[in-house]
């Protein structure tokens, strides 16, 4: 068995976490997940004011207090915190700590033109070859977030490429680590039954030779490690069961949960099969500028007071790139000016910069005392700022130097999988909802959720709480049921995935997102919250269950 942490589940995670994680109870390896697809963006702007950046700082910050206690107690730290720099984030690892044995994966980095930044997601046999060579610390650029955990068990149990259930049971398990805490409670759909929900603990797992593994955390953390928990972070940002990795398909369909023992969710079952033959690949490109302002509306005539700022804006800067979004709704009768409010959010993308900053920003707070009664603004006029567009491509394993750079500096090159897959995604289809007494309740009063981005596009999760739950779900929760529910994707393609082992359905929304999170004038741009939402719908659910 080895014991991984994780400390990170995006960058700008809590600080104090690896300290935490590295005095808290015995580790062997400890992780850390700071790229997502925006952050990537991030990094590469980061890069263009000074080219020896490019990686995660605060990482860097971090080992500077708990490295030395890592090298201490021999546990051994691998985090994909080099982002678009790892060498230079190695190099100044080493300035922390010159004792320390680091080693680093590359090759990620792709040329594609105009595109600001342009990364392969890599697997886990670099990092393995790091750790075999005696690191202490692996930092990578763009591996898939699941490697963090695979490499440290590919190492430590000497599996080679044709293990394909333990490399699935070890993905299973990094994917669970990768986002930290919403595996011990955070952003849980039924954090009111948690006895602990103000400060999770981060998850570790035990993974065995095998594959399989058991969640849990350190004695007395906070939050809560439970089947349900668990289930909710295996639901988020995913597509169809068959779950693609550079180094193997595991297929989500076949893992088994159990509850151990309070705080100890053991997952096993887990069946691997060949991955594809190729890489995604994230471009980030610079897509022009960007810049909002918000109107509150108050009281009656809303529609009316919308409709002539919309009229207004448009006469003053053009309609080019303006979109406006009208949120909330007054109260009837309301005791606060607040609650007899709505929001007007307007935003204007151009590539020209003086268009979407002063020009517009200034043309919206010139209405001040030229438009609706009651006309404000939330925030007075400001500069419009970059925004990037990002969209997935694909390459073929073959044409990506996958690189090991060991801690004396030997560079290893890491050989493509020799077997590949074409696994077809699963996609089935609901039966009849069985005639029963019904009574109209939130759709959260019997199942969970939990949503999230992909480019994009946006994926909601939802679990039933018992069997007779999802066998209900089963049957009422189409395709076409969601788009009544959620009326953002009446028009869009829908995707629906079964996962009847986790009692759960996965939907897929292509295009929610529009070009990517970093370019979305959605309220909510990262569908964080979109699960919340169906939850909150009232539907006609099966007294029985109620």
């Amino acid at each position: 068995m080895i014991r991984i942490g994780n400390a990170s589940g995006f960058y700008g995670d809590r600080f104090s976490a690896f300290q935490e994680m590295l005095e808290g109870g015995p580790l062997d390896v400890l992780t850390g997940d700071y790229l997502a697809e925006l952050t990537m963006l991030v990094l590469g702007r980061d890069r263009l004011r000074d080219p020896t950046l490019g990686y995660a700082r605060t990482f860097l910050r971090q080992m500077e207090a708990g490295l030395r206690t890592a090298l201490d107690k021999g546990v051994r730290i691998v985090a994909n915190a080099g982002g678009l720099n790892p060498a230079g984030l190695a190099a100044a690892l080493r300035e922390v700590a010159g004792d320390a044995r680091i080693g680093y994966v590359t090759g990620d980095a792709l040329e594609r033109p105009g595109a600001l930044t342009a990364n392969a997601y890599l697997g886990a046999f670099g990092i393995a070859e790091c750790l075999r060579a005696g690191a202490d610390v692996v930092v990578t650029g763009r591996v898939t977030d699941a490697s963090l955990v695979v490499g440290p068990a590919i190492a430590h149990f000497g599996w080679s490429r044709e293990d394909l259930d333990a490399l699935a049971g070890a993905t299973v398990a990094g994917h669970i680590l990768e986002c930290g805490a919403q595996a011990t409670g955070g952003n849980y759909a039924f954090f009111t039954e948690l006895a602990d929900p103000h400060r999770p603990g981060f998850p570790i797992a035990e993974v065995a030779a095998d594959g399989s593994c058991v969640i849990t955390k350190h004695p007395g953390s906070g939050g809560a490690v439970t089947r349900e928990t668990v289930t909710a972070q295996l639901l988020y940002e995913i597509g169809a069961p068959e779950y693609l990795g550079p180094d193997v398909v595991a297929h989500f369909d076949t893992i088994a949960l159990a509850q151990e023992a309070p705080d100890r969710v053991a997952v096993t079952g887990v069946r691997g099969s060949p991955p594809p033959a190729t890489l995604k690949v994230g471009v980030n490109r610079l897509g022009g500028y960007r810049n909002a302002m918000t109107f509150v509306l108050t009281g009656l005539d809303i529609e009316a007071k919308a409709r002539l700022v919309r009229e207004q804006l448009t006469a003053s800067v053009g309609a080019q790139g303006l979109e406006f979004q009208l949120a909330g709704a007054p109260c009837a009768d309301a005791g606060t000016a607040e609650a007899a409010s709505a929001l007007l959010r307007v935003h204007l993308k151009d590539g020209d910069a003086r268009r979407a900053g002063r020009a517009f920003s200034q043309a919206a707070v010139e209405l001040a005392l030229a438009s609706y009664p009651g006309c404000f603004l939330t925030t007075p006029p400001g500069d419009a700022s970059p925004f990037g567009v990002f969209r997935a491509e694909f390459v073929a394993q073959e044409g990506v130097p996958h690189v090991a750079v060991l801690p004396d500096g030997t560079r290893v090159p890491v050989a493509a999988p020799s077997t590949f897959g074409s696994p077809e995604a699963t996609v089935l289809k609901g039966e009849t909802v069985p005639a029963t007494r019904t009574r109209r309740a939130p759709l959260g009063t019997v199942a969970g959720a939990r949503s999230g981005d992909k480019g994009g596009d946006a994926n909601v999760g939802v679990w039933a709480r018992t069997d007779a739950g999802y066998r209900w779900l089963r049957a009422f929760l189409t395709v076409d049921r969601l788009r009544q529910l959620l009326p953002e994707a009446a028009s869009l393609p829908v995707r629906r995935h079964e996962l009847a082992n986790l009692r759960a359905l996965n939907f897929v929304i292509t295009g929610l997102l529009g070009d990517g999170v970093a370019a979305s004038t959605r309220f909510d741009p990262q569908a964080k919250a979109l699960g919340e939402w169906l939850r909150s719908r009232v539907v006609d659910i099966p007294e029985a269950l109620l």
